[in-house]
């Protein structure tokens, strides 16, 4: 499909547009998946269990994002999908933090507003997040999809930041009026600056690249169906098990880092946040460097060579903090955290600008279920992700009675995740030539 027969496409200042919605939907997502996580932790004294399965459920409920993507797909634009998405996510925003309350005074209706409320968020993440990546898909040139992904995800970590300082601010003192408020004022902004952000932004582009318009295809109405053709092919197939194994491994590690700090180099609670500030500061330059080098008319290699390398990178650095856990103090444990940073933001960037390719590899109207099943599969591992690291550290830990063994065991399982997700990667694109991911001009006909 020739979304952009011109190979233009999107313009920055529309990428930045397309940015601020992914900066909107980060925002409410990081007050109901981390503000509320403490509130009902340490405000109300919930176990840290009941938190961390209503995530859990927002995770779950977004294996239904293949059929937001078909139901995006049916129609001519993506921007309703978005719009509604983002107004779903701020209503369960505004439940959720309702329900954080009353489960303080009332914990049945309390924790039954909480389980429909944090479904609400997931629906909400799921329409508005796939069919903004589709839509970047459809509008991006190949030449700037890399620096399109770095773009997004930059917002989108900008939108958790900002977010957080200004929440942090207004809610202190607490009240739970406060909570209410805050999450009410956060949800109206979000949409008001997803509004602002893809008003015209769809129409104009299709204007400008489409001669003339034409009436949509005809679509199979049966989603089931759909899926299945997607699932046949063989690119989408591997990709789609590709994401969910990196993503698996890249979830892993992030509820283990400050812990693994602490309980084996002796690093203190300000120690251990900044070894994570380093870590982070080392994914934000693998993102620019990536989005860089697959930029641009002068290219340094192809998104599929960065996704493998990433990956295969990310392997090492895992396997490094394994040797730290021997060698012990004298290991430069900053530089492999920051090597691993760096390492997770090249390979992330790399596989979105892959995904935005292969969106529109194999048949016409089906970039919405593709890019849904890739969601799905993402957000499974996200849910996972976690579960599996903790779970495994305590089993390691209980058996071997040694915190260094048992992380250098879950240190390694990641590893060997990433070289798993690198040997997918590397047969995406392999049965017709590296230029399927690769971002050169011709791929998907220009797309």
């Amino acid at each position: 499909m020739n979304a952009n027969p011109r190979g233009s496409g999107l313009g920055w200042l529309g990428i930045v547009r397309l940015g601020l919605v992914q900066a909107a939907l980060g925002a409410i997502v990081v007050l109901v998946t981390s503000t509320l996580n403490r509130v009902m932790v340490v405000e109300y004294k919930m176990p840290a269990m009941l938190p961390g399965a209503l995530v859990a459920l927002h995770y779950a409920v977004q294996m239904l994002r293949p059929r937001f993507g078909f139901g995006s797909d049916r129609g001519r634009r993506r921007t309703p999908w978005i719009l509604g998405g983002i107004a779903l996510l701020g209503l369960g925003g505004m439940l959720c933090a309702m329900a954080t309350v009353l489960i303080a005074s009332h914990l049945f209706w309390g924790l039954a507003l909480a389980i429909a409320a944090y479904a609400v968020v997931g629906i909400g993440v799921g329409a508005a997040g796939t069919s903004l990546l589709v839509l970047l898909a459809d509008q991006v040139g190949e030449r700037r999809r890399a620096a399109a992904a770095t773009i997004m995800w930059v917002l989108m970590i900008a939108g958790f930041a900002i977010t957080s300082t200004l929440a942090g601010h207004f809610l202190d003192p607490y009240s739970p009026h406060r909570l209410i408020i805050v999450m009410s004022v956060a949800a109206l902004a979000a949409f008001v600056v997803s509004v602002a952000a893809v008003w015209r932004v769809e129409r104009g582009v299709h204007a400008e690249t489409q001669p003339k318009p034409q009436a949509a295809p005809a679509v199979n109405v049966d989603f089931r169906a759909a899926l299945r053709r997607v699932w046949a092919e063989p690119e989408a197939r591997s990709f789609t098990v590709f994401v969910f194994v990196s993503m698996l491994a890249y979830s892993a590690q992030e509820l283990l880092m400050e812990p693994f700090a602490g309980l084996v180099f002796g690093y203190s609670l300000g120690e251990s946040a900044a070894l994570s500030g380093q870590q982070h500061s080392g994914v934000f330059l693998g993102m620019i460097a990536v989005g860089l080098a697959c930029s641009g008319r002068r290219r340094f290699g192809t998104l599929r060579t960065w996704t493998i390398g990433g990956c295969l990178a990310s392997a090492i650095a895992l396997l490094s903090l394994v040797a730290a856990n021997w060698v012990g103090p004298a290991w430069p444990l900053r530089a492999s955290v920051f090597a691993l940073g760096l390492s997770n933001g090249a390979f992330a960037v790399s596989a979105i600008g892959s995904m935005m390719a292969l969106a529109h590899q194999g048949e016409a109207k089906g970039a919405g279920v593709r890019m849904g099943l890739w969601g799905a599969a993402q957000a499974v591992a996200f849910a996972l992700g976690g579960l599996f690291s903790t779970t495994l550290v305590d089993f390691a830990r209980h058996f071997l009675g040694s915190p260094a063994a048992a992380f250098g065991i879950v240190f390694g399982a990641e590893a060997a995740l990433f070289v798993m997700a690198a040997r997918f990667a590397a047969r995406v694109g392999s049965r017709s030539g590296d230029h399927i991911v690769s971002g050169r001009a011709g791929a998907f006909g220009g797309v």
